[in-house]
């Protein structure tokens, strides 16, 4: 290997760990690193606190903003309400018509009409001959 380049790297990293380590002991703080930490701790404590203070005073305007909403909507869903129930009053007493079938005459009704599509559904799906030597298999 040739000396020329080694040299050369030699030099070049000599003068350049020195410059580096006074860049360090120049740019640094005059104060400790406890201290401004310390300092830094104590701001930061100051900002939670303040944040904190700000998000209960948004949380108390977006209950009381929902509440309004709230009983605004439920305002009017009451007078909502009672004008169908007075709708529902006008068109009973304005229309009453007379049932024709009680409940359990319309249940025999229903009843009676299941049984009459059974045997009808029976009939056809038998077939209309019938033999006598099928019923004496």
């Amino acid at each position: 290997m040739r000396k020329g380049p080694l040299c050369l790297l030699l030099v070049t990293l000599s003068m350049v760990a020195p410059a580096h380590g006074e860049d360090n002991a120049e740019g640094g703080n005059s104060t400790p690193l406890s201290l401004s930490a310390g300092t830094q701790i104590a701001e930061l404590q100051q900002r939670l606190r303040v944040s904190e203070q700000q998000r209960e005073e948004l949380n108390k305007q977006l209950q009381n903003t929902d509440g309004e909403r709230e009983s605004a909507q439920l305002g009017r869903l009451r007078q909502e309400n009672q004008r169908l129930k007075l709708q529902l009053k006008e068109t009973q007493t304005s229309n009453p018509l007379p049932r024709l079938l009680t409940d359990q005459q319309q249940w025999f009704v229903i009843g009676a009409g299941v049984a009459l599509s059974a045997l009808l559904c029976g009939i056809f799906a038998s077939g209309a001959t019938r033999k006598r030597r099928q019923w004496l298999n």
